[in-house]
């Protein structure tokens, strides 16, 4: 459960509750070396710097989709952050002056807890299921929702900045 700050806003109706609509399935799980939200990094970058690699494990039904991933440097996943609030739409983050709407954060608190990371593909075996990144910044058994292979032409814009952040 999660303690909520002073001027944050629920939704009145908890996506939690409410019937499936969209029959989203997991296609794995990521073999994380963190167990705790407390020694979980916050972000990517933070992941990074801690040394400590990770693993993709992707159930057999969907591993021939992993077919020619191998061509990418870097792949995009996407994570179900199944232990965040989902009825929180409005967040009050430890580091800001004043309350936020949930999506102008990347907070996993959110109706969908869809996690978004950015990982280098280390190690790719078809077989076994198994992708090999270089860091992750979920706990170990989150369910992967998606994969993508990242394509720099086309992801990244140098110029992308949020206002009133040191963040770009």
């Amino acid at each position: 459960m999660f303690e909520r700050r002073e001027d944050e806003t629920l939704l009145e109706n908890d996506p939690a509750d409410l019937p499936p609509d969209g029959h989203v399935v997991f296609i794995g799980r990521i073999a994380s070396p963190w167990t705790s939200r407390e020694d979980c990094p916050k972000n990517m970058r933070a992941a990074r710097e801690t040394g400590r690699t990770a693993a993709i494990l992707i159930d057999k039904p969907y591993r021939r989709g992993l077919q020619n991933l191998d061509r990418a440097s870097h792949i995009v996943i996407l994570s179900w952050l199944g232990h965040a609030p989902r009825n929180l739409i409005v967040q009050k983050p430890r580091h800001a002056a004043e309350p936020k709407g949930v999506f102008s954060l990347r907070s996993p608190a959110r109706p969908n807890p869809v996690g978004l990371h950015i990982a280098k593909l280390v190690a790719l075996d078809i077989e076994e299921g198994r992708i090999e990144i270089d860091a992750i910044d979920v706990l170990d058994g989150t369910p992967v929702v998606d994969i993508k292979p990242y394509y720099a032409s086309t992801d990244a814009f140098p110029e992308a900045a949020i206002a009133g952040s040191e963040e770009k």
